[in-house]
Formats: C-alpha cells, sequence, structure tokens
C-alpha cells in the first residue's frame, strides 16, 4: 500500500511532462510538415546544384 504513495505521484508526473512534451513539440511546429522530409530521401541531388547531369548543359 505504501508503494502507491510513490508510484502514483511518480505515474502523473511522468505523464503530465510527457504530455507537456508533446504539446510544446506541436506549437513549435515540428509537425507542421510531415511530407517534405519523406520525399528528400528520394532525391540525389545536393541542395544548390543544376539539375541536368554533370558534362551535359
Amino acid at each position: 500500500m505504501s508503494v502507491l504513495f510513490i508510484a502514483l505521484p511518480l505515474a502523473i508526473l511522468l505523464g503530465a511532462a510527457g504530455l507537456f512534451a508533446c504539446l510544446y513539440c506541436i506549437r513549435s511546429g515540428q509537425y507542421d510538415d510531415l511530407d517534405s522530409e519523406s520525399y528528400r530521401i528520394l532525391v540525389d541531388q545536393q541542395p544548390g546544384k543544376s539539375e541536368s547531369p554533370e558534362g551535359q548543359e
């Protein structure tokens, strides 16, 4: 029974910390653009290079 006096407040604090971290990430805009990063792995070019292969103009 005495374990509940430690475990219950600890579980509530950890849950509140997780909720706060999730809300902070959402409000800071981390999840605004979920599509562009997944497509970036498919592109071979480095940013700033031309679209034509080297040697061809």
